[in-house]
């Protein structure tokens, strides 16, 4: 009994880091709560077929079909027994050309909606970097005011807090990337690809 008011007080205290973690966490799982909800039937089917064809599994049947198909025509044309698809496997050439083409829609179905997905994460990743990067200006702005105010504090000037006191302008961020990119890196291609 006496364990239980420890852990009482403990939870009326401030929030720990481990709240925090755990608000963090709460926010990642409704957000892949809210992607969830957003698949309709027909999307889930076939990601569910997705999943199963993504198995190590799934090219075991594949490769035990080949073999067993093969294996039937072969030994049933030498032993005058109906084959449904002659030697050159023509019936088979066709399942597997349309399982890959089916292979292939199913991937890209399932692609698109992570792709998806993948750009609401950035888009969310871009706000709170750029709600970090406001908060960090913040806080060196106050100490700098803080720095200037204290009477023991020698005042000197400091030109990198000064610039990191700044807001930084993701179009300039943005344009100033442009620039090295077209300057820069593209024409290291360019010259790069041309030397082979």
């Amino acid at each position: 009994m006496s364990g239980k008011p420890a852990k009482e007080k403990q939870s009326h205290a401030a929030p720990s880091v481990t709240d925090h973690i755990g608000q963090n966490i709460s926010s990642i799982i409704g957000f892949y709560a809210e992607e969830d909800q957003k698949i309709n039937r027909w999307q889930r089917m076939v990601e569910e077929v997705g999943s199963f064809i993504g198995r190590p599994v799934f090219l075991g049947y594949i490769l035990l079909l080949v073999v067993v198909w093969v294996l039937y025509n072969v030994v049933a044309s030498q032993y005058a027994w109906p084959v449904f698809d002659p030697v050159p496997f023509t019936w088979l050439e066709g399942l597997i050309s349309l399982g890959a083409l089916l292979t292939t829609i199913v991937v890209l179905i399932k692609q698109n909606r992570l792709s998806k997905m993948e750009e609401h994460r950035a888009h969310l990743d871009l706000q709170v970097n750029l709600l970090t990067e406001q908060k960090s200006t913040k806080l060196i702005q106050l100490i700098e005011e803080l720095r200037a105010d204290l009477p023991m504090v020698r005042n000197r000037r400091d030109p990198e807090a000064e610039a990191l006191k700044q807001h930084a302008d993701p179009h300039q961020v943005l344009a100033a990337m442009d620039e090295v990119l077209e300057t820069e890196i593209r024409p290291a291609k360019r010259a790069h690809l041309k030397r082979k």
